[in-house]
């Protein structure tokens, strides 16, 4: 009888503490996968967001991303799996009777309608009591630093009053989660940078959940509190961008969060890896012996030294000059790696590169291999061409 009670209790203690771990799962996706036109664009998504949480679906156009975020929304269904908001499966609830509100990149704003009526409209909608309406829409002001812009036309305001007008209409009405799909692109670099720092004060104030879609990986990075990385209508990774950027799971992951050098190699051993016709130590271990592996070192983790001191050398074929650094891209046996370095180096010179152990990230081979991390055709005009590209096709 003991036994059992005792059994009888530490299920019970199990199963509280298994719904302990789960209880603040706001959102959940199981299994989604969604086709256009016999195009799949989303590949068996499984995906947790929890409340409070800041999380960004980053990646390039045509991964899947805007796509997540529009079955959250309801505005797609998706061909199989579930959408579960907090533990309620929701796939045929229609979007506005979802908790959720969302922010688009083109705000649309009412443009007959001043500031105060933008953000009012939902109350009204909803049949608030006018005292509550001029309260809440007073709170969501000073929330978004517009504190005395209550009669100005929207269209007099500037790209980033109007964001923050939008915003200020998506939050009045308390939803439980704020979807956000590429609400900074229309944005100028600076203004850019300072709402980036204005949502996240946001999302701490309120406590909202926070579901964000960018191809920008410096917004997801400096803003989020977990990153989704997809690609080809897969989650290639989930992590803090601490984790996303330090130990990329595949070459995609480590080309398109910042710059990577992505080098083909071998492990000989646990902390010995080979490539470039070097052997180096490094910290990575479990892999086989001799297993082909690509390796990644960021350009900022590379020492330029001279060439009898270098573990490599290579003749120096680009200089960029970056404000704080420069970018150097070198050629080490015909394989061309960018360094980014505070020392001035000539166009033309042969230069040594030194690189600690723990600089060397080893990956599993995968099938992004081969496809990323040689600056053979880099150059900052290809790069921006590939900014703007990318911009017309989100378009």
């Amino acid at each position: 009888m003991s036994v059992l009670f005792h059994g009888y209790f530490f299920i019970l203690f199990v199963k509280e503490y298994l719904f302990g771990m789960n209880q603040d799962v706001r959102i959940k996706l199981n299994g989604i996968s969604k086709a256009f036109d016999g195009e799949t664009v989303l590949d068996n998504i499984d995906l947790e967001i929890h409340d409070k949480e800041f999380i960004t679906l980053l990646g390039p156009s045509g991964c899947g991303k805007t796509t997540t975020l529009r079955i959250i929304a309801g505005f797609e269904t998706p061909d199989h799996g579930d959408v579960f908001f907090d533990g309620a499966r929701i796939n045929d609830l229609p979007p506005y009777k979802r908790p959720v509100n969302t922010v688009f990149q083109r705000y649309a704003l009412f443009p007959h309608l001043n500031v105060f009526d933008n953000i009012a409209f939902g109350l009204r909608i909803q049949k608030c009591p006018d005292a509550e309406i001029r309260q809440k829409v007073k709170d969501m002001l000073a929330l978004v630093n517009l504190k005395g812009f209550e009669r100005r036309r929207v269209s007099t305001l500037s790209g980033g009053q109007q964001q923050r007008v939008a915003i200020a209409r998506a939050l009045v009405n308390q939803p439980k989660v704020l979807l956000l799909d590429e609400p900074l692109a229309a944005l100028d670099l600076k203004l850019r940078k300072d709402m980036q720092n204005e949502l996240k004060n946001i999302q701490h104030q309120t406590g909202i959940t926070f579901i964000y879609v960018t191809h920008d990986q410096e917004e997801a990075l400096s803003m989020s509190d977990t990153v989704v990385v997809m690609a080809h209508g897969r989650i290639q990774q989930i992590g803090s961008p601490t984790d996303i950027y330090n130990e990329p799971v595949n070459a995609f992951v480590a080309d398109f969060i910042g710059e990577s050098n992505i080098v083909d190699g071998v492990m000989l051993a646990d902390r010995r890896v080979r490539l470039a016709r070097h052997t180096f130590d490094c910290v990575d271990g479990g892999f086989d012996k001799n297993e082909p592996v690509d390796v990644v070192i960021r350009p900022e983790d590379v020492d330029v030294v001279k060439p009898e001191a270098g573990m490599l050398c290579g003749l120096v074929t680009g200089v960029t000059f970056k404000g704080v650094h420069y970018e150097v891209i070198v050629d080490v046996d015909g394989f061309k790696w960018m360094i980014q370095t505070t020392d001035f180096v000539e166009e033309g010179a042969t230069i040594g590169l030194s690189i600690d152990p723990d600089a060397f990230h080893i990956m599993k081979k995968s099938e992004f291999s081969g496809m990323f991390g040689d600056y053979s055709s880099f150059s900052d005009e290809l790069e921006k061409l590939s900014d703007v590209t990318e911009e017309v096709e989100e378009e």
